[in-house]
């Protein structure tokens, strides 16, 4: 058994504190009712045969006779009967009440753990998401989070298997001491040998696991990508590396399942084998023949309980891998959080300012942003321009708080940014990106989704002011036609247009356009952007463009490169500069001219 892996699961066994102690105490209850059952067939057989109880039949064989003695000799048969009977059924109520309670708890523990693993997505640093794959995290909250709870299960059913294989060797001493070293030695030789056929098993289960996640890492990519396979015709390349992750798993599987496979009849061989061996050499010289069979009968017992205990052993071995990756993701130890202030954001009627903010992603990397310093003006337009690399978008996951500064501080209303609740903050904001998510629900859904509880008055409103109406209206349901994964239903277009229509249905205080025009026609992104300048008024709106036509009404223009603020001003005063701005404005210029010549 895997100590690390009993250690990681233990703490489990507190998320219900009446709900284990419980069920391991029924499993020990019907391992004693059991045993119990079993001493019955003592003074029974006895009756049956006829003549008196043995004096040498050590001390079980006297209590389970003088349990009767007062009882008529004439009646004692039935007596004993019925109570067997009693303990049969006490038994099996004993076997059903637990098996309910544990598929009770099994439910249960699946279901928080599943729930504690996407609230620790929800919450744990931003960096810790971006840096994983999508397909290792689809797999542990899919399949390692049942394997896990399969695992808990398998600890437990060991402990009830463990108790009752007490039971069991407690009445084999209690009959004959002699002969149950000789069965101990016996099974110990046994089950060396099972662990022989079974001692790669933690080796294949993380084998399981890893290509678990390939795969998975690979349904991933195949949806999301699938335009850009059709479209370089990568379907036969694509097929082949599925293929080849698909088998893979079932060749792991395979070999996991001959392990597993060889414990019973390994085991069902060796014990059949000892039970026949110590049957003929203690029938010839045995005094008490009903001792002798109850005694077989109980090894018989036991010999199945031993078995399980080892394929539970071998199967937790297996089991191990994705216990850990799920211990992995609910370990908070390492990892950074954003935490969330106490005070309630009044909104934004200063500015959003960056004091000597530093960022990196991670230690091996260059600065993300390298001491920046300037101020984004409440119910003003601020536009941020530059090469691509040059911190745009990491000004925005900060202002968003999806991470905060290794240097520096950002101030709103003059106050850190770090001291506000995150919700009350957020709640100002929307966001319309150049890849803006849509999810597999309905146009009405999606759009909704900006302000829960939107009325479809709202909703429609929105739409119009997105210019979507129109073309929502041609869909074949139209406000609750179901939009696919990520969309895909849609245009590049339209699907931008949704999620303006998301970030208008907000009202936020703070807009925040990432690109948003980028995939739309040169009609649509002058209706659009009649809408924003609309929006414009008494909002703060945060523009990233590399369209620079489109922030030629900006209120202030922030030019980043490597990190650092380069320049700053209105277009006309970055044009006059003739700085690195002016050559990015002059040159895009130009290819407007070629482009429309």
């Amino acid at each position: 058994m895997q100590t690390s892996t009993v250690r990681s699961l233990a703490p489990m066994l507190r998320l219900h504190k009446w709900a284990f102690p419980s069920i391991v105490l029924l499993g020990v209850l019907q391992s004693l009712s059991e045993g119990f059952g079993i001493g019955l067939f003592i003074p029974l057989l006895h009756g049956l045969v006829g003549g008196t109880p043995p004096t040498r039949g050590g001390w079980l064989v006297g209590r389970m006779d003088g349990l009767f003695q007062h009882i008529p000799a004439d009646e004692r048969q039935a007596v004993i009967a019925l109570c067997l009977f009693a303990v049969v059924l006490a038994t099996a109520t004993l076997s059903y009440t637990h098996g309910i309670l544990f598929t009770w708890v099994d439910g249960r523990i699946a279901h928080q753990l599943r729930g504690r693993i996407f609230d620790q997505l929800l919450t744990v640093g931003f960096g810790a998401i971006e840096r994983d794959r999508s397909g290792r995290l689809l797999n542990v909250l899919a399949s390692d989070t049942w394997r896990t709870s399969e695992a808990l299960k398998i600890l437990v059913h060991l402990i009830i298997t463990t108790s009752t294989v007490i039971v069991y060797v407690v009445l084999l001493l209690l009959m004959s001491w002699r002969l149950t070293l000789v069965v101990a030695l016996g099974m110990l030789l046994v089950s060396g040998v099972v662990r022989l056929f079974t001692r790669g098993a933690r080796e294949l289960g993380e084998s399981v696991t890893r290509s678990n996640s390939e795969l998975a890492h690979r349904m991933v990519e195949g949806i999301d990508g699938m335009r850009v396979i059709r479209a370089y015709g990568r379907e036969p390349y694509e097929q082949r590396r599925f293929d080849v992750a698909s088998d893979r798993l079932r060749q792991a599987i395979l070999r996991m399942g001959y392990i597993e496979g060889a414990v019973h009849p390994v085991h069902e061989i060796l014990i059949a084998g000892l039970l026949l061996a110590i049957l003929f050499v203690t029938a010839r010289s045995a005094t008490d023949m009903s001792l002798l069979l109850v005694f077989v009968f109980v090894l018989y017992r036991l010999q199945p309980r031993v078995k399980d205990f080892e394929a539970c052993r071998v199967r937790l071995a297996a089991l191990a891998a994705s216990v850990d990756a799920v211990m992995s993701i609910l370990d908070r130890s390492g990892k950074t959080y954003v935490q969330s202030g106490t005070l309630m954001h009044p909104g934004l009627d200063d500015a959003i300012v960056f004091d000597g903010v530093s960022f990196l992603y991670d230690s091996d990397s260059n600065p993300a942003l390298l001491d920046a310093s300037f101020a984004i003006p409440a119910g003003k337009t601020t536009a941020f321009v530059g090469p691509s690399g040059g911190g745009k978008s990491t000004v925005i996951k900060l202002i968003l708080r999806f991470y905060d500064p290794t240097a520096g501080r950002i101030l709103t209303n003059r106050q850190s940014l770090r001291d506000f609740d995150l919700a009350s903050w957020r709640n100002q904001i929307a966001v319309v990106s150049q890849d803006g998510y849509l999810f597999n629900a309905t146009v009405r859904d999606n759009i909704g989704y900006g302000r829960i509880g939107a009325t479809d008055e709202e909703i429609v409103d929105a739409a119009r002011q997105a210019d979507a109406h129109d073309f929502i209206e041609r869909l074949p349901d139209r406000y609750e036609t179901v939009l696919g994964h990520h969309g895909m239903r849609l245009s590049g277009g339209q699907q931008q247009r949704i999620s303006l229509a998301r970030a208008i249905v907000r009202n936020p205080r703070i807009l925040v356009l990432d690109e948003a025009t980028n995939a739309l026609d040169s009609i649509s992104e002058h209706w659009i952007q009649e809408t924003l300048e609309k929006m414009r008024a008494d909002r703060t709106v945060i523009v990233i463009a590399h369209r620079l036509a489109t922030i030629e009404q900006a209120d202030q223009i922030i030019v980043l490169e490597n990190g650092t603020v380069r320049e700053r001003g209105t277009l006309r005063e970055l044009v006059a500069a003739d700085g690195l701005f002016a050559r990015l404005y002059r040159l895009q210029h130009r290819s407007s001219v070629v482009t429309n010549g």
